[in-house]
């Protein structure tokens, strides 16, 4: 059973930086696409960044592009969200995906991802 474990969440200044982890156990992480979403209260899942299997793709959300930066360690089973800049709308509760399918691109859609972390809550203050 694939399981998805967030990490690094909390409280950040806006300008600041924050490194969010996930671990995944279970399944075959260096054959599974990841992905990062964000839900702030009241909005749909968003999603942020994606990295398939092999690292050598990356896609992010127009509102991250340039602060936010995905990376994978296939070695450790982890993929790591690194937020520069952060702004106050870029709090919300963060999540961990992953897809069973080994596409060369980065699905984009939460539909595409069949595991999720609990999610960590980042939060940025003005």
């Amino acid at each position: 059973q694939v399981q998805l474990r967030e990490s690094g969440g909390g409280l950040v200044q806006a300008g600041g930086s924050l490194r969010l982890s996930c671990a995944v156990s279970g399944g075959t992480f260096n054959k599974t696409n990841m992905g990062w979403f964000r839900q702030a209260p009241g909005k749909e899942r968003e999603f942020v960044a994606g990295i398939n299997w092999k690292g050598t793709t990356t896609r992010y959300g127009d509102s991250v592009k340039g602060r936010f930066i995905i990376s994978r360690d296939n070695a450790k089973n982890t993929v790591d969200l690194q937020i520069n800049n952060p702004k106050y709308e870029d709090t919300a509760v963060y999540y961990c995906a992953g897809s069973e399918i080994p596409l060369p691109v980065v699905v984009v859609k939460a539909d595409g991802y069949d595991h999720w972390g609990q999610g960590t809550q980042v939060t940025v203050s003005s």
